[in-house]
């Protein structure tokens, strides 16, 4: 019976998993989802009768309490930086699972493949714990966003692992617990050494690999503890994550190692960040007001500007001004904008902006040369032209949003400086282009203010 409700949850697990697919039931299927993996609990819990059920309703209780709480108060801007530290408290439960089952279990007389999966999980887990803080660090500025590399770093990363594998390989010959120890203590530490080389525009890769690896170590417990649906539900975190990653890798032509070793924004990157002393088109609010009315189509690219800013509901707010006047408006949404993959989608979402509005890559390259204006809020990397037509640039060959194709593109930004790969902009300079300096909010409420003088 209860192989059934288990496929019966990994059911829900799937339908929920495709259902996210699409803006209309992402929330349905996030509920689905939700309640399969409740089921999965409880039925764990009574055919296991592992504690009394006070203790697990009061510790769900303060759990959910917890969360609800958390996910209430957090911004919209920290959403990037909630999801890395669920990705690692998921590692770390996946690791405490696998640590309790060796603990209250002789290794030395489990089965090779239980205390293979254990070991497994223990380490990824731990990884990922690791690692995700060190993305959450880096998300909410507590460390440095660029890609912090040293000398010998590939020697120390060598030399790491290494250790871990015999420590590894030294708990499943001899049976004993502390080379698992051994090992998870290592794991923790190559999780912070595997994400301190990665920089910031790669962090939406690296938060999609973490949660594809807290699926990993998922899995890992369930053959260890020998529970199909936490098998299935891992296994399912894992290859989504997975696939995720790897789309978001060709979304920015680059190979997964490449992100990993930190070629992305490697110090060499950062020093040709010089913006030197070229001119720039700078407008007023009343030149970007014109422009915009006066357009037969308008596109609006969302930076992580935007999202800073909260600009989401004064974007909005403008584009139904302009559509009252007849402009057809378009959002142009890059694979990799923002901090977390969806992060724009998520925004715009929030704001009530229609689905059918937002644009993938190829529909809004498609669109850019029939369009009159291109908005820029906030966004930087992914409209430069550089990755198209700049060999020597370390962001050639990444797909952009080519804004440079329409008549008029209109960057709303602070300052000159370089996004996160941190390199000049060439489409700052170009004839095309204004400049309107100032926060992004603020800069859309002035525009949509002065279109009633226009």
């Amino acid at each position: 019976m209860l192989p059934l409700l288990y496929l019966a949850c990994a059911a829900a697990f799937i339908i929920g998993l495709k259902m996210l697919s699409s803006p209309r039931t992402a929330r349905s299927g996030n509920i689905l989802a939700g309640l399969g993996m409740l089921a999965a609990v409880v039925l764990t819990l009574w055919y296991s009768d592992i504690v009394n059920w006070t203790a697990i309703v009061a510790a769900a209780a303060a759990g959910a309490a917890v969360g609800v709480v958390w996910a209430r108060m957090v911004a919209m801007t920290a959403m990037p930086q909630m999801v890395a530290a669920l990705n690692g408290f998921g590692g770390a439960a996946s690791a405490l699972v696998a640590a309790a089952e060796l603990t209250v279990r002789d290794p030395g007389l489990l089965r090779f493949d239980v205390q293979v999966t254990a070991l497994l999980a223990l380490v990824i887990g731990a990884a990922t714990f690791s690692g995700s803080f060190v993305a959450f660090g880096k998300l909410q500025g507590l460390v440095s966003g660029r890609a912090l590399v040293y000398r010998g770093q590939v020697v120390v990363s060598v030399v790491i692992t290494l250790v871990a594998a015999t420590a590894g390989l030294a708990a499943l010959t001899t049976g004993r617990v502390l080379p698992y120890w051994v090992a998870a203590g290592v794991a923790l530490v190559i999780g912070v050494l595997m994400v301190l080389p990665i920089g910031g525009a790669d962090m939406p890769v690296v938060v999609s690999l973490l949660n594809s690896l807290s699926g990993l170590a998922a899995a890992g417990t369930g053959f260890a503890i020998q529970n199909s649906a936490l098998i299935i539900g891992g296994a399912l975190v894992g290859s989504a994550g997975f696939i995720l990653t790897v789309q978001m890798c060709d979304a920015m032509n680059r190979s997964l190692l490449q992100v990993l070793f930190g070629a992305f924004t490697s110090p060499a990157a950062a020093v040709a960040a010089d913006t030197g002393d070229r001119a720039v088109k700078s407008a007023t609010r009343e030149d970007v007001a014109i422009a915009v009315a006066y357009a037969d189509r308008v596109l609006i690219v969302p930076g992580y500007g935007l999202a800073v800013a909260q600009a989401q509901h004064d974007v909005q707010k403008l584009a139904r001004e302009l559509e009252a006047r007849g402009v057809d408006v378009a959002y142009a949404i890059h694979p990799v904008a923002g901090r977390m993959p969806g992060h724009m989608n998520v925004l715009l979402a929030e704001a009530d902006v229609a689905y059918e509005k937002l644009l993938d890559l190829e529909e809004a390259n498609q669109r850019a040369t029939l369009t009159d204006v291109v908005l820029v809020l906030g966004a930087n990397d992914v409209v430069n032209p550089s990755a198209r037509d700049d060999p020597s640039s370390s962001i050639y060959g990444m797909p952009i949003i080519e804004v440079d194709r329409a008549k008029t593109v209109v960057v709303v930004k602070r300052s000159l400086a370089p996004g996160y790969a941190g390199i000049d902009n060439p489409l700052f300079y170009a004839d095309g282009t204004m400049m309107f300096f100032g926060d992004a909010k603020e800069a859309l409420q002035t525009i949509t203010d002065s279109l009633s003088l226009v």
